[in-house]
């Protein structure tokens, strides 16, 4: 069977916490944290972005797996903040991890989900015997207009997964997909931030495909919440993840290990993936796991996944895990923050 073979992910060092923002724009900083459950989130610096995150998140995947970059035969890279409106992420990634000339690639963008849309074409891909492996990766530096409720969510990060049928440390069950065109949060062509609709983000949007997706998934497979060791969902704050997996039946034993946004922030196509990617990272054989994805406009994936004996035989410390990641942090005042994000002008150019 099919599934994960190697992963990899990268997380920028930088953080701010929400109290600094709340400073800035003279709001309540204990409201703010309590109504998003988020502490901190992660910038990434001025010379960071999603090809520079998505290389370090392959490349962290080549590693730890042993894998062949030649025998990678796909790669496709999920983004709503690629660096180019014309020109391919994708290729950036296959040249850095030296990849074939002979080679499947191409930009996706479906919101939070495109990195997990791309792991479900990579899958299909490889069941068919199209290509020996595929990388799927999800990578932003999401947007936040100054002063916006989504200036204390919007983050950075990524996480790239490669699939195959030989030696998979994970095994992708099955996977499927709910979509509908709710217009929930949208970034129009040229605009450097998005908007969202309030009142659609919740129970239309993310709620509805996140526990339906869930729900048909788990009656395809004859299974309940029980059955699961781990539950990841895409976490666009640390509320909705959370009160999605209770609404199912998950116990805080079987979601904590994969909710980061608290301390990450939203990572948007990052978001699930990295989530998985901390589970990963401490999983042992046997162990099942539900992840589900979520993307505006609107759409959730839904993998269903058993975690196999071949994964004692990685080395898992052979590229940065999760936790180390999260402990190396360098802590931003809003000032500097802003330069990062390019929110602020320095002399006769943006910095």
């Amino acid at each position: 069977m099919s599934g994960i073979v190697s992963y990899g992910s990268y997380i920028p060092k930088y953080r701010i916490k929400p109290d600094e923002i709340a400073r800035v724009w003279g709001e309540d900083a204990d409201s703010i944290r309590t109504g998003i459950n988020i502490l901190s989130k992660s910038v990434p610096s001025p010379d960071e972005d999603v090809a520079t995150i998505s290389v370090e998140a392959a490349r962290n995947a080549v590693r730890r797996g042993k894998v062949n970059a030649g025998d990678i035969g796909a790669i496709y890279v999920g983004s709503e903040s690629h660096p180019y409106a014309v020109k391919p992420t994708a290729t950036i990634v296959a040249s850095a991890i030296g990849a074939d000339f002979s080679l499947f690639s191409a930009d996706y963008e479906f919101a939070c989900k495109a990195g997990t849309a791309g792991m479900q074409n990579v899958k299909a891909m490889v069941d068919s015997g199209m290509i020996k492996l595929g990388m799927a990766i999800g990578a932003d530096t999401s947007q936040g207009a100054p002063g916006d409720a989504l200036e204390y969510s919007a983050s950075a990060g990524g996480t790239a997964m490669i699939l195959g049928k030989e030696n998979v440390i994970a095994e992708i069950n099955s996977t499927l997909s709910v979509t509908s065109d709710t217009p929930d949060f949208w970034r129009r062509e040229g605009q450097p931030y998005p908007t969202h609709g309030e009142r659609f983000t919740g129970e239309p949007a993310y709620f509805r495909h996140t526990i339906n997706a869930s729900k048909m998934l788990m009656e395809r497979m004859g299974t309940k919440p029980s059955d699961y060791t781990y539950a990841v969902f895409h976490q666009p704050n640390g509320k909705f993840p959370t009160r999605a997996a209770k609404t199912l039946g998950f116990s805080e034993q079987q979601f904590k290990d994969g909710l980061l946004t608290p301390v990450i922030g939203n990572t948007y196509s990052g978001s699930m993936m990295t989530g998985l990617s901390a589970i990963l990272d401490k999983a042992a054989p046997s162990d099942r796991i539900l992840a589900v994805s979520f993307g505006s406009g609107a759409g959730s994936d839904a993998f269903d996944i058993t975690v196999t004996k071949n994964i004692e035989k990685m080395d898992r410390e052979s590229a940065p895990t999760i936790k180390k990641m999260l402990s190396d942090v360098k802590w931003l005042d809003y000032a500097i923050y802003a330069k990062f994000k390019k929110k602020i002008i320095v002399g006769d150019a943006v910095e």
